[in-house]
């Protein structure tokens, strides 16, 4: 179904606290690629103290940030995780980015400080790795996560934790240059119903417009009920910077 007079209502969830390595341009592109073709989009900062209408978004965003941010941001989602916990099972659309990402498991585990408990949507748990993972990243991604022509993922990653997925949650992608969840396993990122984590910053999504699509097309299904086509863009520049990363040496 091609339709008009559609809307989208994303929650930006603390970007006060967790906006590390422009995430927030995640946030312009999903914005921008709405309002290319008359979408109605509306954008809400969630912040400390603030709470979440489960019932009233479509997209919820949160990035990563320096473990003290992410202290913060663990004890306000724990206020709401049965909230986002019902947004999730409504198949509301999450895209969390490393400490987001982490934080959406069950909990990540320092080398010398207490367990830092996440809000278990995702069936994920990190570990503190003795290495640090900072490099370029392409990935291949699962058919089942992109309806585009494009088939890769590109980013950055920047992060020492080991994440490792278990039970219905699956991996985004398969690891083509990089080290992904943990180095081990060449598997990037999680998805659980239309809930996605990556370590990929950069920003995401400006440069995969085609999983920018992917996250609007499910987000207006879950609006609408049904698959909606979306309006094609001349993404010329964007497939551009996309492919001039792909395989970029890390």
């Amino acid at each position: 179904m091609f339709a008009k007079n559609l809307k989208i209502t994303i929650a930006h969830l603390y970007p006060k606290l967790l906006n590390i390595y422009g995430d927030r341009g995640n946030i312009i592109t999903l914005v921008n690629r709405c309002k290319w073709r008359n979408i109605e989009v509306t954008v809400d900062s969630i912040d400390a103290g603030d709470n979440i209408d489960e019932d009233k978004y479509d997209i919820y965003f949160i990035g990563g940030g320096q473990d003290q941010q992410q202290i913060q941001v663990a004890g306000e989602l724990q206020k709401q995780k049965e909230k986002l916990f019902n947004a999730a099972q409504s198949n509301s659309v999450f895209l969390a980015i490393c400490g987001g990402y982490q934080l959406l498991g069950h909990y990540y585990q320092p080398h010398d400080a207490d367990r830092l408990e996440g809000i278990g949507i995702l069936d994920a748990f990190t570990v503190a790795g003795k290495k640090r993972f900072i490099g370029n990243v392409t990935a291949k991604l699962l058919s089942e996560n992109t309806n585009g022509e494009l088939k890769t993922l590109v980013g950055f990653e920047n992060h020492s934790g080991l994440t490792y997925l278990q039970g219905d949650t699956k991996p985004i992608a398969t690891i083509l240059t990089g080290n992904g969840n943990n180095g081990s396993d060449k598997t990037e990122g999680a998805r659980y119903k239309n809930v996605f984590g990556t370590y990929l910053h950069g920003s995401l999504l400006p440069k995969n417009p085609h999983f920018a699509d992917f996250l609007l097309s499910l987000a207006l299904e879950k609006r609408y009920g049904e698959k909606i086509e979306l309006q094609k863009l001349d993404d010329k520049f964007e497939i551009a910077a996309h492919n001039s990363l792909v395989n970029k040496k890390y």
